[in-house]
């Protein structure tokens, strides 16, 4: 599957860097760490299937998600460095451990190899209850949707996805089938190949997030990249790159230079 993409930076003699965003998200949510990357590298910017502007599937399985950034990586002349958050962590890691010769270098930002037993379910169904009719504002669209949903972060992050141009207004997401399929996002696939990948890999995780805690999640991470980095953010959460991105910026950078 060809992805949409944004695109900035020059390519130099390094390969380019390819952002993969979480659950719900879209390739503009890593612009902040695309800005922070783009003056040295050529940063490509994904929305994964089902999100944003990429083609839906009825296929939202990480092999799959791995498969459309194989597709783009080799458009690309076939080596990346390859970023990813939450969900896109997840087909990054299935990636690298599937397809390693395509990777360079792999960062992965706040979740681990594992299946995860909470569900983002709740969200999906308020998007899908939310009563997209005479909308015309985001203000409104917010509105409605605080009737089920109390963070006015949370709400204006997925609002970003509702495209009010439309008539009547859509979600630019694929909602039955991210709702169908919760336990595949959150899960992890069977039968991946421990320590496939053999390159240079760093796992940044909020301190004060559970995705990638010591214990059975970072052990995880040890298991099937034991040569990897892995390194907390004092009191960020799930979203470093946004809750701390100058921190997050500087360590990817770094890692990636």
């Amino acid at each position: 599957m060809k992805l949409n993409t944004i695109i900035t930076g020059e390519r130099g003699d390094l390969p380019p860097v390819i952002l993969a965003h979480g659950l719900f998200g879209q390739a503009r949510n890593l612009g902040g760490l695309a800005r922070r990357l783009d003056d040295a590298r050529q940063v490509i910017s994904v929305d994964m299937r089902n999100h944003g502007d990429s083609p839906q599937s009825d296929d939202h399985s990480y092999p799959a998600m791995a498969e459309d950034l194989a597709e783009l990586i080799e458009a690309q002349g076939g080596s990346a460095d390859l970023v990813g958050h939450s969900m896109g962590g997840k087909a990054a890691m299935v990636l690298a451990l599937t397809r390693p010769e395509l990777v360079r270098r792999l960062v992965v930002l706040d979740i681990a190899p594992i299946a995860y037993t909470h569900s983002q379910q709740p969200y999906a169904d308020a998007m899908q209850g939310l009563e997209l009719d005479g909308l015309t504002r985001r203000s409104e669209a917010d509105k409605r949707l605080a009737e089920t949903l109390d963070d006015p972060g949370v709400r204006a992050f997925l609002l970003q996805n509702l495209d009010l141009k439309a008539d009547p207004p859509i979600w630019k997401l694929n909602l039955d089938v991210l709702s169908e399929q919760m336990p595949i996002v959150t899960g992890w696939p069977e039968g991946l190949t421990k320590a496939a990948f053999e390159g240079p890999a760093l796992f940044l995780a909020g301190g004060a997030s559970d995705y990638a805690a010591e214990g059975p999640a970072a052990d995880a991470i040890r298991a099937y990249f034991p040569q990897a980095e892995l390194r907390y953010l004092d009191g960020c959460g799930h979203w470093i790159h946004a809750e701390n991105p100058k921190q997050t910026g500087e360590a990817v950078a770094e890692f990636l230079s």
